[in-house]
């Protein structure tokens, strides 16, 4: 029996599905496996659940730090990857195998012939796809893989213990440092790590990756090679490898694997030498749909109603770092259809995309966001996106580029959307001209989202039973459908920590969103007085969420934690 047989036997596919199944395996020549799950009918951990009961193989999650670095070298890479087999474990000569495909006779036969050559016993488990591709990147281990880089260098570095700038320079070319740098930035696009710090210390260089808007201790260098580092980073980013007293900042790009992805460099320096920090910049962010960003419900109700207007402003507001800019590259992305001309002008370009002008705002040249402004609005556009509204200048051209038919984004750093229209008439906006220019205010920040493999359900306790109570009363009725906000127990997800996650209990984010929609009320509001209490009683007639009443939404979603929830959405 196959396994497209046996879910169509337990009802988790009908016929028509089981037919068009098979006929893709048939002609793609795809493994059946990867068939079914491209169609996401079943998840995987369930579908290798099944068919570990139809092959009487035993199933097993593995993290890869729980897999020891000699354990892997009794099967070489090479073999690994070709035949989809991993060691997970070792007692002596007995080994624990990880197999995707035990039923494959072929790699059958090749473990027969590495025990025998290698005289090693072993027993057979099955794992996931997703599990083996996060263990074979154990090969490629990042204190393996620098500890190689590094020895090459000893014996030179302990000939020469003072490094001058020409031998940096040199240095900073040979592939050693060259590899160093390489791995470290490959190990964190590989873990998915959105920042690398690269930090000098009295006796150690340290190196963090951030996951999930946090940072962690990743490896841990010899000071002495961090100028041959910095400077290897400088000549990638066209940065001046001699200056080392002033800050400096500059990207580059590199492809790893089958896409290419930006890095947006600073250079820092510091009482201990010069710090680096690496943005990661993945072209693929700016195409996640909006339900994937967190907006939904209402909030993507108004969005979607904002954008069907032909003329005006939708604002994104939020700190540095709260996915502002993801945001409204998913709205450009939407725009982006061939039909139109869009322009952009950003300070830095975080991502390119085809099809739309981006231009990097430079001050040094007197290429500013009010400068550039007046550029862009003598090349014909239809969409505008100003990276930031920093000024009074900048404010009123997007302002009067709004009223003059253009679709205009742009940031604006305020803690909240009720924050926007007295923001805008801080900067100096004549009140009349807000209503008739202002589609949306939008306000995020990120949250962590719970891990989906271990969060545990469980009965809020009083005191958060108490709070979250007390903001459902507040949300509309159609918002809260389903929940009851009176009476009864109600439940909530922890997070607990397993393998998939690195038993952090979390993996990824997701945004937590308020949106402001402008109406014949709040025009009004606007035209006499705009304070941020008499708009935030217009918001809650127009039925919107704020921050933390869309988080408590997501908690009972079981999407994040109510402590997620309360570190993000009450900090100022």
């Amino acid at each position: 029996m196959t396994l497209i047989q046996l879910l169509l036997k337990k009802g988790s596919i009908n016929k028509e599905q089981a037919a068009s199944l098979e006929y893709e395996v048939k002609t793609s020549k795809k493994r059946e496996e990867e068939v079914i799950l491209s169609k996401k009918n079943i998840s995987e951990d369930s579908l290798f659940g099944l068919k570990s009961e139809m092959l009487r193989v035993p199933f097993k999650i593995v993290s890869p730090e729980d897999i020891k670095l000699k354990t892997m070298e009794t099967i070489p890479e090479e073999s690994a990857k070709y035949y989809k087999m991993i060691p997970l474990a070792q007692d002596e000569n007995n080994l624990e195998i990880g197999m995707v495909y035990p039923e494959d006779l072929k790699a059958r036969e090749a473990l027969e012939f590495l025990s025998r050559q290698n005289k090693f016993s072993y027993r057979v488990f099955l794992i996931s796809l997703s599990n083996f591709d996060s263990l074979l990147k154990k090969y490629k281990s990042l204190k393996k893989e620098v500890g190689r880089a590094l020895e090459e260098l000893k014996t030179e570095m302990e000939q020469k213990p003072e490094a001058k700038a020409a031998q940096v320079e040199r240095m900073a070319e040979e592939a050693p440092i060259s590899k160093v740098v390489a791995v470290i930035v490959r190990h964190a696009v590989d873990g998915m790590a959105s920042d690398i710090h690269i930090e000098p210390g009295k006796e150690k260089l340290r190196v963090r990756f951030r996951l999930d808007g946090v940072l962690h201790a990743s490896i841990f260098l010899p000071m002495r090679i961090l100028p041959a580092i910095v400077a290897r980073i400088k000549i990638l980013s066209n940065l001046k490898i001699d200056e080392t007293r002033v800050p400096q900042d500059g990207r580059f790009s590199t492809k790893l694997g089958d896409k290419n992805v930006d890095f947006r460099v600073s250079v820092l320096p510091t009482t201990l030498g010069e710090k680096v920090v690496m943005r990661i910049l993945d072209s693929s962010q700016n195409k996640i749909d909006f339900e994937s960003l967190g907006i939904d419900g209402r909030n993507l109700e108004a969005l979607k109603r904002g954008l069907e207007k032909s003329y005006g402003m939708i604002l994104s507001t939020g700190p540095t770092g709260s996915g502002k800019s993801t945001t409204l590259y998913s709205i450009l992305n939407i725009f982006n259809d061939g039909t139109v001309n869009i322009s952009t002008l950003e300070d830095p370009v975080e991502y390119h995309m085809e099809g739309i002008n981006q231009s990097q705002v430079r001050p040094e040249v007197k290429f500013t966001f009010s400068n550039g402004l007046r550029a862009l609005l003598r090349q014909d556009p239809d969409i505008i996106m100003v990276g930031e509204i920093r000024d009074e200048e900048t404010a009123s051209l997007a302002i009067h580029a709004a009223l003059t038919g253009h679709i205009v984004l742009s940031t604006l750093h305020t803690s909240n959307s009720l924050g926007v229209i007295p923001r805008l008439i801080d900067m100096g906006i004549q009140k009349f001209l807000i209503p008739p220019t202002l589609n949306l205010a939008m306000a995020q920040r990120l949250v962590r989202k719970l891990c989906q493999h271990c969060k545990k359900k469980v009965k809020a306790s009083p005191e958060i039973k108490n709070k979250m109570l007390e903001e459902l009363k507040k949300i509309p009725a159609q918002s809260r459908k389903g929940v009851e906000a009176d009476k009864g127990d109600f439940y909530i997800y922890e997070p607990q920590g397993c393998k998939r996650c690195n038993n952090l209990g979390y993996s990824g984010r997701i945004g937590i969103f308020e949106v402001l929609e402008m109406t014949k009320s709040l025009q009004e509001i606007v035209l006499t007085e705009a304070s941020e209490a008499t708009i935030s009683k217009e918001a809650e007639k127009q039925g919107m969420l704020t921050m933390k009443q869309d988080g408590i939404l997501k908690v009972l979603k079981g999407l994040t934690s109510f402590e997620e929830v309360l570190r993000v959405a009450e900090e100022k």
